[in-house]
């Protein structure tokens, strides 16, 4: 939701805390340990077929 991939709106952390009851602060911290977990490179191999994916 953060980042629109759903329905093309990127929501700010604000609103995002909001829905999921949680403080903006809270979300940033989850947002930035999902993304250092995608950054992994064992995650990157496996993210990488979604790149190569068909229709992208």
């Amino acid at each position: 939701q953060r980042f629109g991939l759903i329905d093309g709106y990127s929501r700010t952390l604000e609103e995002v805390g909001r829905q999921f009851q949680v403080t903006r602060e809270r979300i940033r911290q989850i947002e930035a340990k999902a993304l250092r977990k995608m950054r992994h490179p064992t995650r990157i191999r496996q993210l990488e077929g979604f790149l190569e994916a068909p229709g992208i």
